[in-house]
């Protein structure tokens, strides 16, 4: 009796192995149990016929279901990917370090299943999550690339993008691997004003005395003939001198003194993208020779010339960030030709001399956060330079008086202040018609009154009867206040 009673059991097992067989996928278990869960898919495409690309990141895996029963397996690099076989037709690829690697499966006859090509790069599902937070009304994607990654999409504001870039430099560890090609929607244009002045003071002075003749008779003859540079400032001001004659010494007293100011001033205005760069140049090139270009025989040879830039140089780089925010790199360079340190050089034998001006630079980069309207002001820029030289006759010239007719004194001093003020403006496009010409009311004089009188255009608005801002009809003149 109880040997039937295990037969009934055992039959009941069995059906309800059948029935739950039978039940079709996803379908609830009678015992309340949740349905089996379907294995992983895998996206694949076809990089040529029977080879499939699969992406993978560092420690996960796919399940391949195949075709026919898999009799061997081919892996090429198995610390890349490998792959685990569970039954005759399925089979499970594990990535295991960043790199790329192909799998081929083969049937009992030897005949090619399918193969797969695969990538195994960083694990990004995480980053992906946490970007579809941050960014819920932007469309932020991430991918592999190699060793890196690279950002795509759209955002609303560059802060935004930059954000994104920051936490992709996070996972990496450094930016060069993060390759952030965000395109955001509407971007902001920034006008950048900028004023660079600055005022330079040279202060110049010399005084020697120089003596040529001779003193005393007879056997007893000293002969004079003194010559003293002035050697700061590198030669004499001026060929201007004062000579006397006293008895057989004739003196040459020469004294000048010079004082310069200099004053350099430029105010450009430059628009650029947000994000982007844009550049600025008032100044020009001068020409330096280079080698010598000759033909076969070695008469014919031309000078190679080569281009050098100076004068008021700007590059700026803008981020419109949040709340009217700008982020700032901002570079200026004043930069002009000076004779010190300049080289002479004879470029080719027997021809003229060519003499090379130096460049003297002053230059300023730095990177602020500043509001748009506001204004960053780079000044304390001083420079203060002073030489002094007295050449003369040893022991002669250390004499309280007397020591005067055998020396000169050479003074040079040299004062520069610079100072760069930048004020960035987030701006809109204007219309034509809300923008002026510098030459708008300009007409030429006529020529009894350039003969005559001098003038140069026509000139309206002297007396204050002239309105800018009203409509004149024919030929009318410049304005000036």
């Amino acid at each position: 009796m109880s040997a039937m009673k295990r037969a009934v059991a055992l039959g009941a097992l069995l059906v309800g192995a059948a029935v739950g067989l039978a039940q079709p996928a996803g379908a609830a278990d009678p015992r309340g149990l949740p349905p089996p869960l379907p294995p992983p898919a895998v996206e694949t495409m076809a990089v040529e016929p029977g080879v499939q690309s699969v992406q993978l990141g560092v420690g996960k895996s796919v399940v391949i279901d195949l075709p026919r029963d898999v009799k061997d397996v081919l892996v090429a690099n198995p610390e890349i990917a490998n792959a685990v076989i569970r039954s005759s037709r399925r089979a499970y690829l594990i990535g295991g370090k960043i790199g790329q690697t192909n799998i081929y499966f083969f049937d009992e006859t030897g005949a090619q299943i399918v193969g797969y090509d695969i990538a195994v790069t960083r694990d990004l599902n995480g980053l992906r999550a946490t970007l579809r937070r941050m960014f819920p009304q932007g469309d932020v994607s991430i991918e592999g690339a190699g060793e890196g990654v690279m950002l795509t999409g759209t955002v609303t504001s560059p802060s935004d993008a930059q954000q994104a870039f920051d936490l992709a430099v996070r996972l990496v560890g450094t930016d060069t691997k993060v390759l952030n090609a965000i395109a955001v929607k509407g971007r902001d244009q920034v006008m950048l004003k900028v004023t660079v002045a600055e005022v330079q003071r040279d202060i110049i002075k010399q005084l020697g005395i120089n003596l040529d003749g001779t003193i005393g008779s007879g056997n007893a003859v000293l002969n004079l003939s003194t010559s003293n540079p002035f050697s700061a400032y590198g030669g004499d001001l001026s060929g201007t001198a004062f000579t006397g004659t006293f008895g057989k010494v004739t003196a040459t007293l020469k004294a000048m003194e010079r004082a310069g100011v200099i004053r350099t001033l430029a105010e450009p205005n430059l628009s650029a993208v947000s994000g982007e760069s844009a550049t600025f140049l008032a100044g020009g090139e001068f020409p330096i020779p280079g080698g010598l270009t000759c033909d076969q025989t070695g008469r014919n040879c031309q000078v190679a010339v080569q281009f050098k830039k100076f004068g008021i140089g700007l590059a700026f780089t803008p981020v419109v960030l949040s709340e009217g925010r700008i982020s700032l790199k901002v570079m200026t360079e004043v930069s002009d030709l000076s004779n010190e340190n300049s080289m002479t050089l004879q470029p080719t034998i027997g021809g003229p001399t060519v003499t090379i001006p130096s460049i003297r630079t002053r230059r300023a980069e730095t990177v602020v956060e500043i509001p748009s309207g506001g204004m960053l002001a780079m000044a304390g820029m001083i420079q203060e330079q002073t030489k002094q030289a007295i050449n003369g006759v040893p022991g002669l010239l250390q004499l309280p008086v007397l020591g005067t007719l055998f020396r000169s004194r050479d003074y040079v001093n040299r004062e520069s202040e610079l100072m760069i003020m930048v004020a960035p403006y987030t701006v809109r496009s204007v219309a034509p018609k809300g923008l002026s010409r510098p030459d708008d009311g300009y007409a030429d004089i006529s020529d009894p009154s350039a003969v005559l009188l001098g003038r140069l255009n026509k000139i309206y608005g002297v007396s204050g009867s002239a309105d800018p801002s009203r409509t004149y009809f024919g030929k009318y003149g410049f304005i000036l206040d």
